[in-house]
């Protein structure tokens, strides 16, 4: 094999490792708690015994939250709906109103909201009335999130934002540091087809809400969904987008064609800045405890990566390339200090960023959001070690004359840079570190939580408040891929042989494929043994077993 054909062979396999990791970060299972905003508490609490039936139930979330149609129930022990009339929303309180002559026994709330941020927060617990019983089951509600939906919206951020890289990239070469004598047709397509993704993104990011905020799969669309997309501020943000994308063609065109006067590129600018602003005021910094930092925080972080590595696409794919000694030497240092204020730019947003969204140090390593954000960091930091060496280069005019050290730097920066892009995209769609610790923690609300294998799968099994009384128990089935696992039927029971107490049956309800819940009343204090069984096939199963201290 010769030279050439090696170097397109390496660039080829390191291409293929990098889309594989794209995709591993795109497809990465959410965890157990993958809401942006969570129930702090409600009335009746859950699990709680009350003496007689309330007028109504009140749930209280961390941040505002919004209504999904149809999607909030109370099914009474008869399995009767119990709710009555339309649910009322105040911020992050939500009260559903409650036929108070209801019968005594166990009652079931579902619900699925859409917290401030756009993203859907579900779940269910119950409560007593009188005395518990066997838990009701809730046929007619779904609030399971639908895999290939989540994929699919990290999949749309993901080319949202290369769209971007493509489109600023190129506009702004062309507009100030193109050399004349070379063709402009192959920077106009790069910059074309960035735009192109940008509104089929857009496009696709609010086709995939309605979905996605319901419960449904690609296609389980309805007018009423998209009503309720659009009438909120994701719904606004987007459409805003995809006019002020259709305003640009008109000044795009003829920049991209050849050079423009001034008032159309600074016209041109405002509108990109403005467009720029619609990533965040869809997302979690409108959410944030201080939304107007945070705005034009992320919007500052999101143009200054676009200019950033657009602006290396340009050199490694075509002024590298293609520029001869002497406009190399006009170009390379004006891009060295945009790219120096551009990485300045972004070491400020994100820090900025980090600050608010993470909260505290401890966060960073006790959560998704703040793990992930290392992994950014670090890649981050391997990025400015390239690009320092790539200036120094610049500095001493050594890449005027022999350009491919330089154009090999840009190539490193460019692979690890996608990568990053690929956990922003993640990132956009995780719990922020602020609102996962927002919650009581696990040693607060004595939750008992562990992670059991089997042949089969593994269970994940929470019991709170892990005291003597009554106590929720929440399971969750995993494959060996670490997806989630359907099964088909549970069972479990609890006993205490330190005690002489036998095998007592939980009543467990499947609240979705691989989720079900039960409550339990536990007598005394001690190491009691959790027994749980999973079918997942008609003759498939398994068998684990958990050890809760209960106190």
């Amino acid at each position: 094999m010769t030279v050439a054909p090696r170097r397109w062979f390496a660039r080829l396999a390191a291409a293929a490792g990098l889309l594989v990791t794209v995709v591993a970060l795109l497809i990465a299972p959410a965890t157990s708690a993958s809401a942006h905003a969570v129930l702090e508490s409600s009335s009746p609490a859950a699990s709680s015994i009350v003496p007689s039936g309330p007028s109504e139930v009140v749930l209280t979330f961390s941040e505002s939250v919004r209504k999904v149609p149809g999607k909030i129930r109370i099914i009474a022990p008869d399995g009767a709906r119990a709710d009555r009339g339309e649910p009322s929303f105040a911020g992050g309180v939500v009260t559903i109103p409650v036929d108070p002559a209801g019968g005594r026994g166990t009652y079931l709330v579902s619900f699925r909201v859409i917290s401030a941020d756009s993203h859907p927060v579900s779940g269910a617990f119950t409560y007593s009335v009188g005395a518990p019983s066997t838990p009701p089951v809730d046929s007619g509600s779904d609030s399971r999130a639908n895999p290939v939906v989540g994929t699919a919206v990290k999949v749309a951020r993901f080319l949202g934002y290369a769209g971007l890289v493509l489109l600023v990239g190129p506009a702004l070469v062309l507009a100030a540091l193109w050399p004349r004598r070379l063709s402009r047709r192959g920077p106009t397509r790069l910059a074309w087809t960035g735009l192109g993704l940008v509104a089929v993104a857009t496009l696709a990011d609010l086709w995939l809400q309605v979905p996605y905020t319901a419960g449904g799969g690609l296609f389980d669309v309805t007018g009423e969904g998209f009503g309720s997309v659009f009438g909120s501020a994701f719904g606004a943000a987007h459409l805003v987008r995809l006019g002020l994308l259709a305003a640009s063609v008109f000044l795009l065109r003829p920049l991209l064609a050849r050079p423009t006067g001034r008032a159309d590129a600074i016209i041109l600018a405002v509108l990109g800045g403005a467009t720029l602003l619609t990533w965040p005021l869809a997302g979690h910094p409108a959410a944030s405890p201080a939304p107007a930092v945070s705005v034009v925080v992320d919007a500052v972080h999101l143009g200054s990566m676009a200019v950033w590595l657009g602006g290396l696409l340009m050199l490694a794919g075509f002024l590298l390339r293609q520029a001869d000694e002497r406009e190399l030497s006009a170009i390379l240092p004006i891009w060295s200090r945009w790219a120096a204020l551009a990485v300045s730019a972004l070491l400020l947003a994100g820090t900025v960023q980090a600050l608010i969204e993470v909260a505290t140090p401890q966060a960073l390593f006790d959560t998704t959001y703040g793990r992930l954000l290392l992994a950014k960091i670090a890649l981050f930091a391997l990025v400015i070690a390239v690009a320092a060496y790539s200036r120094q280069l610049v500095r001493r005019r050594v890449a005027a004359q022999r350009p491919a050290p330089v154009r090999r730097a840009v190539w490193v920066e460019l692979a690890v840079t996608v990568v990053v892009l690929g956990l922003s995209a993640t990132l956009v769609q995780t719990t922020p570190a602020r609102t996962a610790v927002a919650g009581p923690s696990s040693t607060e609300a004595g939750l008992f939580s562990t992670r059991l294998s089997s042949p089969l799968y593994e269970m994940q099994v929470e019991v709170s408040p892990a005291q003597r009384g009554n106590n929720s128990v929440h399971l969750y089935a995993y494959g060996k891929d670490n997806l989630p696992l359907p099964v088909v039927e549970w069972k479990a029971t609890a006993a205490l042989p330190s005690a002489g107490i036998e095998p007592i049956d939980v009543p467990l309800l499947p609240l979705t494929d691989n989720h079900a819940y039960g409550d339990i009343s536990l007598p005394a204090a001690g190491d009691w043994q959790l027994k749980i069984t999973a079918r997942t096939t008609d003759i498939d199963q398994a068998t684990v077993t958990a050890t809760v201290p209960i106190r």
